[in-house]
């Protein structure tokens, strides 16, 4: 099957704690609905929450997969992630490296 690039997503999350996002990496990656996840943080977010404005440390999460892994992929998600209510964003890929994109696309339809 040939696949455009706009079938590739990048994924965005925030989670509260290094250790939840390793565990959550770990999972996403291990069922190959995920080619692979960077951490970033910690970072500092500011929202509204509850009819009030929130601050906290949080860490983002940058998640790559392709479009067909992406309702999987949240659902995984909601499943594991501490939050009532995660953060999850998904773009689409415009430009990328074909080489990556291959390695991206191989390693989601892998099953194990």
């Amino acid at each position: 099957m040939v696949m455009t690039l706009s079938e590739n997503v990048l994924v965005i999350f925030s989670i509260a704690a290094s250790e939840e996002a390793e565990r959550v990496a770990k999972v996403l990656v291990g069922k190959r609905i995920a080619a692979c996840m960077s951490m970033l943080g910690p970072i500092k977010s500011i929202y509204w929450w509850k009819n009030r404005i929130e601050e906290s440390e949080e860490y983002l999460l940058l998640i790559k997969t392709t479009q067909d892994k992406y309702e999987e992929l949240e659902r995984a998600i909601k499943e594991i992630h501490s939050y009532q209510v995660p953060e999850i964003l998904a773009t689409p890929v415009m430009s990328a490296l074909r080489e990556y994109v291959e390695w991206l696309r191989e390693e989601v339809s892998k099953s194990d």
